[in-house]
């Protein structure tokens, strides 16, 4: 059988391209896949009913894309044609969801910022989009935890598909009015951008002032920003990997509900907008950068130690103050995420990562990774290779 989808999506987007890699790799190991690539302008000029026409008269078994989120959803599923629907704007109730876990994410930006010695903070983003208000969320939810609170500037959403603008001079007011040093989690590296672009005709320094810090990865926009942006990379790819795997189960089964698909977080990608430790104590701001420059070492706490003239008893009240972990856990949390990073970027046995990396007990970073990522390190990485065998 021929399975014919229709892929409403916004094809430019990079977290959209991560999908359709996903999506392809699964057909092309499933079988006879026939595409139907709708730009976006359809969703605006046609319309849910001219988008349902024109899937009946091509002979539509599934569409997955970005559909609004109306009652209209409904005669789809009158029509026996199953939708995933990638939750641009709010998840849907009656139809599986592309989501995230955005909640997650947030809580990541959290405590990378922590780690680098933050204590203000603010989020930039809309209110009244899912993926964004969960982002929020999770990042304002990790930060309590630690007693900081969260500078919050959500703007309204303008005309629904302009999700680049922005008010220039109500940004400008807040960043001027923000405490200094202070780490920006933006809901995207759209808006990330623009504030980078702000600072820049603020003469705001990134990231001695502002860190900032986006969201997807998106290389062309985080090259382009000046300085280059940090950014939370996702795992789209699997993303597309399942919904068609998704999609497939429901066109063969006829069902028209499934369980939503959830992207995750995969890590960090630090570039110049967030390469700094804020920290107005140059003892700790020295062991803060030892650690990370010397962190692929067999690093030890008597290492640090040695880059301060001060005793391991004020150095351990000083750097808990300000990272709210001991050295040890410190260099501890930090190794773990540099393995799992190596786990993904290389195909090195995972034994080797961990030697390398000065773990000497290979069951028990197996054990310690399950707890810090909910698997086992081999596991961990076929889900991400799994879209591309």
């Amino acid at each position: 059988m021929v399975y014919k989808v229709i892929l409403l999506l916004d094809f430019a987007e990079e977290y959209s391209k991560e999908l359709l890699k996903g999506i392809n790799t699964y057909a092309k190991q499933s079988g006879n896949w026939l595409f139907c690539k709708m730009p976006l302008f359809h969703r605006e000029t046609i319309g849910m009913p001219g988008i349902l026409n024109w899937a009946k008269e091509w002979g539509a078994h599934g569409i997955i894309g970005q559909l609004y989120n109306v009652p209209e959803i409904e005669q789809f599923l009158e029509a026996g044609i199953p939708v995933i629907a990638q939750d641009f704007k709010e998840r849907f109730s009656n139809i599986p969801n592309i989501t995230g876990s955005y909640k997650e994410t947030g809580e990541l930006a959290a405590s990378y910022f922590i780690k680098k010695g933050f204590v203000n903070f603010a989020f930039y983003g809309f209110k009244n989009i899912v993926w964004s208000r969960e982002r929020a969320e999770g990042f304002d939810a990790r930060l309590a935890k630690a007693n900081f609170k969260v500078h919050y500037f959500e703007h309204e959403l303008a005309p629904r598909r302009e999700l680049w603008y922005y008010k220039p001079s109500a940004l400008s007011r807040w960043l001027k009015s923000l405490p200094k040093p202070v780490a920006i989690l933006a809901c995207d590296d759209n808006q990330a951008q623009q504030i980078t672009e702000a600072c820049r005709l603020l003469q705001i320094r990134i990231p001695e002032e502002i860190a900032v810090l986006g969201v997807d990865n998106d290389e062309i926009i985080c090259d382009l920003s000046d300085p280059p942006l940090s950014s939370i990379e996702l795992n789209a790819e699997l993303g597309g990997y399942e919904a068609a795997r998704t999609m497939e189960n429901m066109i063969r089964d006829g069902r028209m509900t499934a369980p939503d698909i959830f992207v995750k977080p995969l890590q960090i990608k630090t570039r110049q907008s967030t390469d700094i430790y804020a920290t107005n104590d140059t003892y700790i701001a020295s062991s803060l950068k030892y650690i990370h420059q010397n962190i692929e070492k067999r690093l030890q706490v008597p290492d640090v130690l040695k880059q301060v003239p001060i005793s391991r008893r004020v150095l351990e009240k000083r750097f808990f103050e300000c990272t709210g972990l001991s050295i040890y856990k410190y260099i501890s949390a930090l190794r773990m995420e540099k393995f799992a990073e190596k786990v993904l970027q290389c195909d090195q046995p995972i034994n080797e990562i961990a030697l390398e990396l000065g773990f000497d007990d290979s069951k028990n970073v197996a054990r310690q990774f399950k707890q810090a990522y909910g698997c086992s390190p081999l596991e961990f990485r076929k889900q991400q290779i799994r879209a591309k065998q």
